[in-house]
């Protein structure tokens, strides 16, 4: 059973369209990256999942459960970071973080929780006195409260710093091997590389891709980065690379040739320097980037 369906689902707010005619599946057990441009419809389809707005058209599903005809029984499944979160200032996190236990009616170790998301040292402190990373880290345990089975986190690393966003990706891919969901959106997309199985994006409201991040580029006519450090350099090999189909670049630097070309094209490209005579004694690829993939699915539309 899917974690996540959605099924033709359209928001219209008055003469203004905020999602589409909008189709998805999210897997059981899948981290899910939702990407898109502000104001490309992501919180609308969050809020639809949490009941907060309803659909003009369509239906939304968590575990086959209706999320507007019986929200609470979609609740009790989900723990949510929102985008817009807020805190109380006057209590400790520790009384935040019970506070979400007793309203889950869930035996839970507040400290337990607390030390998951890095902030057991900061138990007792007022939150009005946390940083806005320690308040955000603060929601997480909350929503973490109970063991969901879906977690929905919306712009979850914004806020953190390098080490905050570390162990939120650590936390992520730790609830992942749990065995739960997490449907996640965010607009620092490395983040996203580094940790989603697939990813949707969204634009004006409808999605234009969805897929694996190794397909996504697979379908693209972007170009990778193949490294070649040779023992020396020579304008021989260099002419042999620009002549190849496939090649939109070639440069130096020192003993190293970078090379942008497709996918296909890289082991001509060896192999033609190689047949200029030159040394071949290392090389690596950079793949394309999310940013360029993402950049190509937003401003040329659906593939």
């Amino acid at each position: 059973m899917a974690a996540i369906e959605l099924d033709g689902v359209t928001k219209r707010y008055d003469s203004v369209t905020a999602i589409r005619d909008l189709s998805l599946q999210v897997e059981d057990g899948e981290i899910y990256g939702f990407l898109g441009p502000n104001g490309s419809g992501k919180s609308t389809t969050i809020n639809i999942l949490l009941d907060f707005v309803r659909p003009t058209d369509g239906t939304a599903k968590v575990f086959g459960i209706d999320c507007q005809e019986d929200p609470l029984a979609v609740r009790q499944r989900i723990g949510v970071l929102p985008e817009g979160f807020g805190v109380y200032d006057r209590l400790t996190g520790r009384q935040h973080v019970q506070f979400a236990c007793e309203s889950k009616a869930v035996d839970a170790d507040p400290e337990a929780l607390l030390d998951r998301v890095g902030l057991v040292d900061s138990a007792n402190r007022r939150a009005s006195d946390y940083s806005k990373g320690m308040k955000q880290r603060l929601i997480l345990a909350m929503a973490l409260a109970g063991d969901p089975d879906l977690l929905i986190l919306d712009e979850p690393t914004t806020g953190l710093d390098p080490n905050g966003a570390r162990r939120m990706r650590e936390l992520i891919e730790a609830e992942r091997d749990r065995g739960a969901t997490v449907f996640f959106s965010s607009h620092i997309l490395a983040q996203v590389d580094a940790v989603c199985d697939r990813v949707g994006i969204l634009t004006n409201g409808e999605l234009t891709a969805q897929d694996s991040i190794d397909a996504l580029r697979a379908s693209t006519d972007s170009t990778d980065t193949l490294r070649i450090t040779v023992a020396q350099p020579d304008g021989r090999a260099l002419e042999a690379v620009r002549s190849l189909a496939g090649v939109s670049n070639v440069s130096t630097d020192g003993n190293t040739m970078l090379v942008d070309c497709a996918d296909a094209s890289k082991t001509a490209v060896i192999s033609a320097v190689e047949e200029a005579g030159v040394e071949v004694t290392d090389f690596s690829t950079e793949e394309a980037s999310l940013e360029e993939l993402f950049e190509q699915f937003t401003t040329e539309g659906s593939r």
